[in-house]
């Protein structure tokens, strides 16, 4: 019988493991989620520059730029990962990042208007 129980006790532990493993690889509180909600985050065309200058971000969160000026602005990867239109003052352009990697962008209307997107 005590046999039996030290097995039961084995098997319970390798239980516990397990569901604290599966709870850390699926978001639960015990470790990074893996499931975490999409983000949006904000980049703002002000005074003839892009702020935050470098912005990391996950695959799926949405990045949003803002025109605060008085003439339009674009972002255009220069590696071709995304490419906005011209962006009217208190105009915005939305863009969701899937593919990993790290993007300069510029204005191309404003050449000097250099940024860099990362997606981790």
């Amino acid at each position: 019988m005590r046999a039996f129980r030290n097995r039961v006790g084995e098997l319970r532990r390798f239980g516990e493991t397990v569901l604290l493993f599966a709870m850390a690889s699926f978001g639960t509180g015990y470790g990074t989620s893996a499931l975490a909600e999409p983000k949006t985050h904000t980049i703002v065309m002000e005074a003839m520059r892009f702020s935050p200058q470098m912005l990391e971000v996950e695959p799926g969160d949405t990045v949003v730029w803002v025109n605060k000026d008085a003439f339009p602005h674009n972002a255009v990867a220069t590696g071709k990962g995304f490419q906005s239109p011209d962006i009217a003052p208190d105009g915005a352009w939305k863009f969701k990042a899937m593919k990993k990697g790290t993007f300069p962008y510029i204005c191309t209307l404003h050449p000097t208007m250099k940024a860099v997107l990362t997606v981790r």
